[in-house]
C-alpha cells in the first residue's frame, strides 16, 4: 500500500510542477510552491528537537525509563508525547528496544496524541475567542476518548497484536483518561497549564536550534550527546519533497470531497464552513481552528474532535512519515481515518443529545 500511496504522490507532484510550469491556471501549481515554502517554518519547529533528541533520550533514560520498564512498556513510547514532527518520532527512535514500538510510538502515536498534547491544544487555546473554549475543550475531550480506537488500528497495521498495543498505549490512555478528567473538571487551569507547556518546548526547539547551528560553525559540539544539525536537515529537506506531492493531492482531495460533504453535512446539522473545516484540517490545524468562529455549535465540537486524530494528515505528517518511514503509511493513515471517523459520529451524538436537552 505504501508503495501505491509513493505513485499517488509522485503523480501529485507531476499534476503541481506541470501546473506551475503553465501559469498556475488549476491551483495545483500553488501547492506544489507550498512545499519549498513551508521548508523554512518546518526546520524552525523540527530541527531544534531532532538535534537534542539524543540529549533527551539520555535524560530519559535516567529518570523515565525505568518506570516504563516495570510497566512492562517499551521507553519508546515516551516519544509519542511530543508531535511527529517535533521531536517525538526521534526520541521514540532513540528509546526504542524494539524497533517495531519505535515506529509505532514515533509515527501513529506521535501524530495523533503528541500532536495533540504539545500543538494542537496550546496553539487552539490561543487562536480561538473566548466564548468558544468551552466547545473547543468538549470536542478535544470527546477527540480523545475515541483516539484508542486509532491507536488499536494503528498498532495492528504495524503488525502488532491487539492486547500488545493495548498494553503498550496504557500510558498513553492513563494520560488521555487524566485530560479528559482536567478539562472536564478544571477547563480554565487546563488550558493555562497546555499554553504553558507549549511555550516551554518552543523555548527548548530553538535552544537546540541554536547548540546546533553553534556546534556546526564551530566545529565542536557544545552540548555531549548533541545530534548534528546536517543531519537534521536532511530530514527536513526530506519532508518538504514529500509535500511537494501531499499538498497538490490533498488540494485534489479537497475540491473532490467537496460536494459530497456538502449533502453529508447538512444532513448531519453542519454549516457549510464547519464542512469546510473538516477537510481542511487534514492538511492543517492552524487553517481550520481559525475558520471555528464561523462555524455552528455542533460544528465546531465535531471539528476539534476530528482533528484530535486526523491533523494534518494529507500534508505534514504523511509528507514526514513518506521522508522517514514510508512502509508506516498505512498505519499512520489508518489510525487517523479510523479515529477521526469515530470522534465524528461520538460528537455528533453527543451533540444531538444535548441540544435535545436544551444544555
Amino acid at each position: 500500500m505504501d508503495r501505491i500511496v509513493m505513485y499517488i504522490m509522485a503523480a501529485g507532484a507531476m499534476l503541481g510542477g506541470v501546473d506551475r510550469l503553465l501559469g498556475n491556471p488549476l491551483g495545483y501549481g500553488k501547492k506544489f510552491e507550498e512545499g519549498f515554502e513551508l521548508l523554512g517554518a518546518t526546520a524552525l519547529s523540527m530541527v531544534g528537537m531532532i538535534c537534542l533528541a539524543p540529549v533527551l533520550a539520555t535524560m530519559a533514560k535516567v529518570g523515565i525509563v525505568p518506570l516504563y520498564r516495570c510497566l512492562g512498556v517499551d521507553p519508546a513510547m515516551i516519544g509519542g508525547m511530543l508531535a511527529i514532527d517535533m521531536g517525538g518520532f526521534q526520541l521514540a527512535k532513540e528509546l526504542a528496544e524494539t524497533p517495531a514500538m519505535g515506529s509505532y510510538a514515533g509515527i501513529v502515536v506521535s501524530a495523533m496524541f503528541g500532536c495533540t498534547l504539545v500543538f494542537t491544544i496550546p496553539v487552539g487555546m490561543e487562536l480561538i475567542a473566548q466564548k468558544d473554549q468551552e466547545l473547543f475543550a468538549k470536542g478535544i475531550m470527546i477527540g480523545l476518548a475515541a483516539m484508542p480506537v486509532g491507536l488499536l488500528v494503528g498498532g495492528i497495521l504495524c503488525g502488532l497484536s491487539l492486547f500488545y498495543t493495548l498494553h503498550q498505549t496504557l500510558p498513553v490512555l492513563l494520560l488521555a483518561l487524566i485530560l479528559l478528567v482536567g478539562l472536564l473538571r478544571f477547563p480554565k487551569v487546563m488550558i493555562r497549564l497546555f499554553v504553558g507547556v507549549s511555550k516551554v518546548i518552543r523555548v527548548v526547539i530553538q535552544v537546540g536550534l541554536l547548540l546546533g547551528v553553534l556546534s556546526y560553525m564551530l566545529g565542536k559540539a557544545l552540548l555531549p550527546g548533541l545530534g548534528e544539525i546536517r543531519e537534521a536537515m536532511e530530514v527536513v529537506s526530506s519532508i518538504g519533497i514529500a509535500m511537494l506531492g501531499s499538498l497538490p493531492v490533498a488540494e485534489c482531495l479537497k475540491r473532490w470531497l467537496a460536494r459530497p460533504f456538502s449533502w453529508i453535512g447538512k444532513g448531519c446539522g453542519l454549516n457549510d464552513t464547519a464542512v469546510a473545516g473538516l477537510l481542511v484540517g487534514v492538511v492543517s490545524v492552524i487553517p481550520a481552528i481559525t475558520m471555528l468562529g464561523q462555524m455552528n455549535g455542533r460544528g465546531k465540537v465535531v471539528n476539534v474532535a476530528a482533528i484530535v486524530c486526523s491533523a494534518s494528515m494529507f500534508a505534514a505528517h504523511m509528507g514526514f512519515t513518506v521522508g522517514m518511514e514510508p512502509e508506516m503509511l498505512p498505519a499512520l493513515l489508518g489510525a487517523k481515518i479510523s479515529g477521526s471517523m469515530v470522534a465524528i459520529v461520538a460528537a455528533l451524538l453527543v451533540m444531538k443529545r444535548e441540544e435535545k436537552k436544551g444544555v
